[in-house]
């Protein structure tokens, strides 16, 4: 049994050694094949590395070559630059030669005139003095002298150049106003007459009056005082006056004073209850009528506090024009003359609203009414542009825009339509004084006549002391000091006149 199994263990290790020696053998053989391929891959990369760099030594060779090729013809260009500038530095220096002997020629020629100009002076001082001597004048006086001549005849020339000038200048200007204007009238529809403040309120009987003043003044007193009004009870049959030179407290007051009438209770509370409730009621038509300008004029978006000092407009007037009604047509107007002459439409449109707003508070604040709307306008945010064309309407603000020369013809043409104004007697002959004063304060001016309702002024002058040409300039001083001085409706026409008369008697 033993001997079966060292045999089977001779067996096994006979075959793993012969199995090893086989196995070693192959591996042997493997290992040369993979040498003998490595060695073949490495001869046949050695090939093409060779190959690959006798191309790329040929490539270098044809580069070096062509560079070289690019390199003569380079040196050629620029040898043929060097020629070309070296010729052009030759001609420029003969030119440059040239110019040197002008400029010598020049200096000389200049060197010669100023010694025969110096010659000239001399001579022409020379012959100057000697002619002072002869006419006994000097030069200045001799030149003033020909220069009051020259002006003494062609004075009539001076003149009719600057008539044929004027009337050129106000022919072609009037038609093209009148046109414009014309057609702005034609596109605008407005009451002709103006509107008249009331302050005279009626009573159904003179018994009223009574119950009005009530026992010892009591009622009349509580009114007057609540209302801030002064009630005004005469002789004048079934009626009373209210009197307050703020419009919104006496609208207030006749309001309420009517309907106190026509309830027939007239006593101190009762008259404080009506007070009260039509001042709130007065409160919200003036804020209507506000919006409601706005809205016939166009300008859309107007602070909410602009509107309401807009609507207290409706209460004041001026030389008998409602001022909100005069505002909305200023609007209208300068809303279409902008459209004609190529203006700011909107600037013109807003600004010719609310040129007058100042006057809603100018008997509250002590400002010129104008000056007080520029402020305003900006207060409430306004934009500036709108501002100065809103307050320069009156000549001691400039007009420095277009839009605001718009909205001055607008409210000129507003305010002087026919019907649109009116004046107290006392305050038309008042006016006619101070034209006649202004124009007789001038010299050489004999008399003044003021004719045409203040609408022209004619003036008779000395002809021995004022010549036509003077009579021009008298007629434009004449008129810048009326537009200094007065304010009037319109425009008023300067005429001067000079007469010059030759009598002589047949014997």
């Amino acid at each position: 049994m033993i001997e079966i199994i060292i045999a089977v263990v001779i067996s096994l290790l006979i075959g793993g050694g012969v199995g090893f020696f086989t196995k070693k053998v192959d591996l042997d053989k493997k290992i040369k094949d993979a040498d003998e391929e490595s060695n073949r891959v490495i001869d046949k990369a050695k090939t093409k590395a060779r190959e690959a760099l006798i191309s790329a030594k040929d490539e270098v060779l044809r580069m070096r070559e062509e560079a070289k090729k690019e390199e003569r013809r380079r040196l050629d260009k620029i040898s043929k630059l060097e020629q070309r500038i070296a010729t052009r530095e030759e001609n420029f220096d003969k030119k440059l030669e040239e110019i040197e002997k002008r400029k010598d020629k020049i200096l000389k020629v200049e060197d010669e005139q100023k010694k025969i100009q110096e010659e000239l002076d001399q001579s022409k001082a020379k012959y100057l003095e000697e002619l002072q001597k002869i006419a006994q004048l000097t030069k200045d006086e001799a030149k003033e002298i020909l220069i009051k001549k020259t002006e003494k005849e062609c004075e009539q020339d001076i003149l009719r150049t600057i008539k044929e000038m004027k009337q050129k200048a106000k022919d072609e200007g009037e038609r093209e106003a009148k046109e414009i204007i014309a057609t702005i009238i034609q596109r605008l529809a407005s009451e002709h007459t103006a509107e008249h403040t009331i302050k005279a309120i009626p009573l159904p009987s003179d018994e009223v009056k009574g119950r009005i003043i009530g026992r010892e003044g009591r009622n009349i007193q509580a009114f007057e005082r609540i209302t801030g009004v002064d009630v005004i009870v005469d002789d004048t049959p079934e009626s009373v006056t209210v009197s307050c030179f703020d419009p919104v407290r006496r609208h207030v007051a006749m309001v309420s004073l009517e309907k106190l009438i026509a309830d027939g209770r007239i006593h101190p509370a009762q008259i404080e209850k009506v007070v009260k409730q039509a001042a709130d009621d007065i409160k919200s038509e003036i804020k209507e009528a506000g919006e409601d300008a706005a809205y016939k004029a166009g300008a859309a978006s107007l602070p909410i506090e602009i509107i309401k000092i807009l609507g207290r407009l409706k209460f004041r007037t001026s030389y008998g024009q409602n001022q909100l009604q005069h505002a909305i047509e200023v609007s209208k107007i300068a809303t279409l003359l902008a459209a004609e002459l190529g203006a700011d439409v909107e600037v013109c449109r807003k600004a010719g609203l609310l040129h007058d707003l100042g006057k809603a508070l100018d008997h509250e604040i002590d400002q010129p009414h104008h000056h007080l709307t520029y402020d305003l306008l900006l207060k409430f945010g306004m934009p500036e542009k709108v501002a100065h064309a809103a307050a320069a309407h009156h000549d001691d603000l400039e007009a420095k825009t277009i839009e605001a020369l718009v909205v001055k013809t607008a409210d000129a043409i507003s305010g002087a339509r026919p019907g649109a104004r009116r004046e107290s007697t006392e305050q038309y002959i008042q006016r006619l004084k101070e034209l006649e004063n202004i124009s007789s304060s001038f010299e050489g001016v004999e008399k003044t006549y003021a004719i045409q309702a203040g609408r022209e002024i004619r003036i008779f002058v000395k002809p021995e002391e004022i010549s036509d040409l003077k009579a021009e300039r008298l007629s434009k001083d004449i008129a810048r000091k009326i537009e200094q001085e007065l304010t009037y409706p319109g425009q008023i026409k300067v005429h001067v006149i000079r007469e010059t008369r030759a009598v002589d008697f047949a014997k």
